[in-house]
């Protein structure tokens, strides 16, 4: 808690500290100034630049020179909560504001906190520095030197005082499990613990234990001792609105080992319950989280972790969507439009590799594209990072179906799609067509999957009909279904037979168009509103 007595006689440099009379009208975001040195004098770039300096206090209403005297200063009066929402908004860090007085008088002091780690903040898309009264751009070796802090592997590093004996026996034993499996090297079950340890390179040259054996076989107490920030905690709240969780249980022990508990936990009956999609005569039941897209999830948080970073990896569980929540943001180079395309670069590398060597994991890098094309495999919403910021990676996976056509041809094609495949087809069934990825359209037409057309530029074509409605393909074609749906959806919902008629005319005569839009009334594929002339039809959905 700052005091006025105390701001008095503190010094900018050494203090890390701001002093601004800003008595009134002093700038948010570079006011009405058009020169760049002249816009970066405002709070928002001196929060940039305190932050790049590691974190310090920015005061408001007190004069430069010391001891600062107090002007007092208007800026965000009544506003200080919206101030500090506003800088989480632009900058994605916490800063923490107290309104000070004296004799009347007004100071406010912004808490900045610290930069990431390897990240250097921007004010308009410059990394600033103070330099005595002015803000000015970083140099490329200050630049470096920041982007540089990030240990390449922490996973890596030895972790002094570790001994075998602090290893869970159990946990090596499923190791060498899951190697022999993936492998098939049967030979691993019979080798010593030490050779096995150091043919994964989990030890050091120096024949010491990193921290990666800790986190994959460490005991509980090892754990504890060395490392207290390696937990992964899950809350479950039966809604939204509940401040308060329902149940809690914390997990700490060796991954190889406990992955499978988390899993347990979170896969209990009344907390993943079943969602359901009717494919005629039979209902499919599908789990609102399923195990590969949340252990993938859980394996990503944890790969990519900054494990120097104090906090535990948080699972929080609704009975619609999954959270799970990393400390430290996403890796240099990665952002959220980014992620499927850009090549993965995990912070635990030596950690990522023997998962995968162990087979929890398919190829370290792949989780994300396994997880987004899972989801579109089940008809759920896809992955959801957009609560991420600079300090912790929140990932967002939705429990409730809202695709059941998607789901229902992706699972009965006998065709394996991969995850830009499934994503093209995610957006087209949504409408998105700007969103697509191009290089991976080129198979999806030749099959017929998806078509091109001259109104919504890219539709799903006869063979996505054909294998979602069987019944309606064999009498009518799976690419005049799909016609008649997308006419349909043109028109907003409701089609006239002549307007139907015009849409077919280079397929149909019209009297076979009539004819067709009869049967498909009284097999209860269309609906017909009001009558004669005015007569509209519409597509009736399935009962999904």
């Amino acid at each position: 808690m700052s005091t006025i007595e105390e701001l008095k006689m503190l010094r900018e440099r050494e203090d890390h500290v701001e002093f601004k009379e800003a008595k009134r009208d002093y700038p948010f975001a570079g006011g009405d100034k058009t020169e760049a040195k002249d816009r970066r004098r405002c709070v928002l770039g001196y929060v940039v630049a305190l932050a790049n300096e590691k974190g310090g206090r920015l005061v408001l209403g007190m004069s430069d020179a010391v001891p600062h005297k107090v002007v007092g200063s208007d800026f965000a009066r009544g506003d200080e909560n919206e101030l500090e929402n506003e800088i989480y908004e632009r900058l994605h860090i916490r800063v923490h504001n107290e309104v000070l007085y004296e004799n009347g008088l007004r100071v406010l002091v912004i808490n900045v906190p610290s930069r990431p780690i390897g990240k250097a903040l921007r004010f308009e898309g410059v990394p600033l520095m103070r330099t005595g009264e002015s803000l000015r751009e970083m140099d490329d070796a200050e630049y470096f030197s920041i982007i540089s802090e990030q240990d390449p592997d922490f996973s890596a590093r030895v972790c002094e005082g570790l001994l075998m004996e602090d290893l869970d026996e159990e946990a090596i034993r499923r190791m060498r499990t899951y190697i022999s499996e993936k492998r098939n090297f049967p030979g691993i079950l019979s080798m010593p613990v030490a050779q096995m340890l150091s043919d994964l390179s989990l030890i050091s040259f120096e024949g010491k234990l990193t921290y990666a054996s800790l986190i994959l076989l460490g005991k509980p107490e090892a754990i504890r001792r060395f490392l207290p920030q390696d937990n992964v905690v899950v809350e479950y709240r039966t809604s939204h609105s509940l401040d308060r969780y329902s149940a809690r249980k914390e997990f700490r022990g060796p991954l190889i080992a406990i992955i499978d508990h988390i899993w347990d936990y979170i896969n209990q009956p009344a907390a993943n319950p079943l969602q359901h999609v009717n494919d005629l005569p039979v209902v499919l039941d599908i789990p609102s989280f399923s195990k590969e897209t949340v252990r993938e999830a859980i394996l990503n948080a944890m790969v990519h972790r900054n494990l120097q970073q104090v906090g535990d990896v948080f699972v929080k569980q609704y009975p619609d969507v999954l959270e799970v929540i990393n400390p430290g943001g996403f890796p240099y180079g990665v952002n959220v439009g980014n992620i499927l395309t850009v090549p993965s670069s995990p912070r635990n590398r030596l950690m990522a590799e023997t998962l995968e060597k162990t087979g929890l994991i398919e190829r370290s890098g792949q989780g994300v594209d396994i997880m987004f094309g899972n989801c579109v495999k089940e008809g759920k919403p896809l992955p959801d990072y957009s609560n991420s910021d600079d300090y912790q990676v929140c990932l967002r996976i939705y429990g409730k179906i809202e695709n059941p056509r998607l789901f229902l041809f992706i699972s009965k094609s006998e065709e394996t799609y991969n995850s830009l495949e499934l994503l093209n087809m995610y957006f087209v069934e949504k409408g998105l067509v700007d969103e697509l990825y191009t290089s991976a359209m080129e198979r999806l037409m030749d099959e017929k999957v998806i078509v091109r057309d001259d109104y919504f530029r890219y539709v799903f074509g006869e063979r996505f009909f054909s294998i979602i409605y069987p019944r309606r393909s064999d009498k009518y074609g799976g690419d005049l279904i799909g016609r008649i749906y997308y006419a349909i959806r043109k028109y907003e919902g409701t089609i006239s037979s002549g307007m139907l008629i015009e849409e077919l005319k280079d397929a149909l005569s019209p009297k076979n168009v009539r004819t067709m839009i009869g049967k498909m009334c009284s097999d209860g594929y269309l609906s017909s509103r009001g009558s004669g002339r005015g007569t509209k039809y519409v597509w009736v959905e399935r009962d999904w």
